[in-house]
């Protein structure tokens, strides 16, 4: 089997929980149909090691912190009511600027999308998130070419997909883009996911 590619999918409190976990179900479930062996190697990101918890309080730890990532094929910047937070961390804003100048591919959900305008990463470009959001977007970042109708952008290095359920379309597209759509296929069939891709 070739190396697998790797995942990093930043996680901080109050993210919203399908916006993370739809993409890791994804990613971790991509393999072989009968194999064993999974073609991504998915880790959950954090600012620190410590629990954190998300939307509806399920708690959850991290795989690794900032400090001891590495540098990942793929990251996915969830959504949820941490982002109004998050996107005046620092510390997280550097994370993602520093990861994107590496990815193959910087991805994020639902209001993940005002984390990549924070961090200068989706000037020039059509993008998406959450239908409720698109108003709060404008109001911080007006010049953003935010778009109604499409669950998924594939703008090639960034993709951006649409609120909560939608980052499972993107993590498919995905699958989809680099390993083929008869794998993509598989896996949402696995995940019994009516996958419209």
């Amino acid at each position: 089997m070739a190396d697998k590619r790797s995942v990093g999918i930043l996680i901080f409190p109050e993210v919203e929980v399908l916006d993370f976990c739809g993409p890791f179900e994804v990613f971790a479930s991509a393999r072989a149909v009968g194999g064993t062996d999974r073609f991504f190697d998915v880790k959950i990101v954090a600012e620190t090691d410590e629990i954190v918890s998300c939307r509806g309080g399920l708690l959850v730890k991290p795989h690794v912190d900032f400090e001891n990532t590495p540098n990942f094929d793929v990251i996915v910047v969830p959504g949820g009511a941490g982002t109004r937070v998050a996107k005046d961390n620092p510390a997280v804003l550097d994370w993602i600027r520093a990861q994107n100048e590496t990815t193959e591919i910087t991805t994020s959900v639902c209001t993940g999308a005002l984390l990549l305008a924070a961090a200068g990463l989706i000037d020039d470009q059509p993008v998406t998130t959450h239908w409720d959001a698109f108003d709060e977007l404008w109001g911080h970042y007006p010049h953003l070419q935010l778009k109604s109708d499409q669950r998924v952008i594939d703008n090639g290095h960034i993709v951006t997909s649409a609120g909560v359920s939608a980052g499972i379309d993107m993590a498919l597209a995905m699958v989809e883009r680099l390993l083929g759509r008869t794998l993509a296929e598989q896996t949402a069939r696995g995940m019994e996911y009516e996958w419209a891709g």
